[in-house]
Order: structure tokens, then sequence, then C-alpha cells
């Protein structure tokens, strides 16, 4: 599948990571040349220009791809990214990154969206009916029952709090994507400090998640074995 992810930051360099381990062609716009070297991916096309001008997306030649993924941090590129490439070059789906939810409503077909993807709202909603705080929870299953996104909710007596990010030995097979605080999305360093509060999404291999499950909740892991 050939895919146009328009935004190289990190959110479109994590999708590109992703398909381009699934096989897929990418081919990544961005108009600065320097994230190219930063973004240490291997094996995707790149193209600098301005994505929102017409002569860029033909030397990208968007009639070519399967799909466009517009996933800069301006709503105003990513919308008018999605309806070029839907009413220009007859893309046949299209997926827009929502980074401000006042603007969801503009994501739609009149614009060209397919897909809008709301990440605070996404997120919020796979735990909002699941979540118990201090306990890890299964939200997807992944790779045919290999791998698990799960979620943890830092309760306010937690020992990890004010622990930064890179201190904590995560387990082997277990990796934090991502730190929801406040309703907005943090991709997370090693110098991010957790917070009472936090919710913490990690991608696991099923069999690493009571490993995940001891070192966060040690408490209740320990109840679960007796």
């Amino acid at each position: 599948m050939k895919v146009v992810i328009v935004g190289a930051g990190s959110v479109g360099c994590s999708i590109a990571r992703e398909l381009l381990a699934h096989g897929h062609e990418i081919l990544l716009i961005d108009p600065k040349p320097e994230v190219i070297g930063r973004s240490g991916l291997r094996g995707a096309r790149w193209l600098v220009g301005d994505a929102c001008e017409i002569t860029t997306l033909k030397e990208a030649k968007l009639d070519e791809a399967d799909v466009v993924v517009s996933a800069t941090g301006d709503d105003k590129v990513n919308l008018v990214v999605s309806l070029l490439a839907k009413t220009e070059f007859g893309v046949g789906r299209t997926v827009g990154r929502v980074n401000n939810p006042k603007n969801d409503w503009m994501f739609d077909d009149s614009w060209g969206v397919d897909v809008a993807v709301n990440t605070p709202r996404l997120m919020t909603a796979l735990v909002e009916e699941a979540v118990e705080i201090g306990d890890l929870v299964r939200l997807l299953t992944l790779q045919t029952g290999v791998a698990s996104l799960v979620e943890f909710t830092v309760p306010g007596d937690s020992y990890i709090i004010g622990s930064t990010v890179g201190t904590i030995e995560w387990p082997q097979d277990a990796t934090l994507v991502a730190i929801l605080r406040d309703e907005a999305p943090i991709a997370p360093s090693s110098d991010d400090v957790i917070e009472g509060g936090d919710e913490l999404f990690f991608v696991s291999t099923i069999a690493a998640e009571d490993s995940l499950r001891a070192l966060l909740s040690p408490s209740k892991a320990a109840l679960r074995e007796d």
C-alpha cells in the first residue's frame, strides 16, 4: 500500500515507523529538511516542501497514493491537505489529525476527511468505561494476540509520582508510548516527570503485562499471586 504522510513530527514519524514495519511504501512530506536526519526512519521516501501547494502534491504523485495522512500540528494544514487530496487527486482514503478538539466538527467529508483522529478524545473514549485507578487495564489486543495496548492511571499515592520516565526500569517487552494529562496527549521523553492522575499507555507483549502490573501496582499484583 502506498501511503503519503504529511508532517514528520513525532506523530507522523510514529505512524510511518509502524507502516514501514508492516511492509508499506511510505512518502513523508515536510517543509523542514532537518527532520529527515533526526527521524531515524529507514526505508521511507522524503519530499521537502509545502503540502498545501498543488505543485508539491503533484511532485509527490498523490494520485498514485492509496492513503493520505495529514498529521501536522496545524489543523488548517490538515484540512487543506485532505481537501486537495480528495478533490484534486482522487485519493481513496484520507486521515486527518485533529489537534484542537474545537475544530473536530470541520473534519468531515465536506473537507475531504474520511477519518478524523482526535487523539485526546480517542484516548479518553478508550478508557473512560474501563479504567480502574491504580490497576493495569488492557484496551486492545494487537497482532493476533501477541501484543496489547494497556493503560494505567497513576493513583495519588503511587510511589512512581515524581520519578522521571527514564529512571523507571520498565519491563523489557513493554514500551510507554503516550501520557494523557489534563486531556492532552504527551509523547513521553526520558525527562518527563510522572504525576498523580496521569494515564500511561503502553504497548506490551501479553506475557509482559504481569511484570508491568507488578511494577506499577505491586500490592495488587501480590494479591493476584496469592
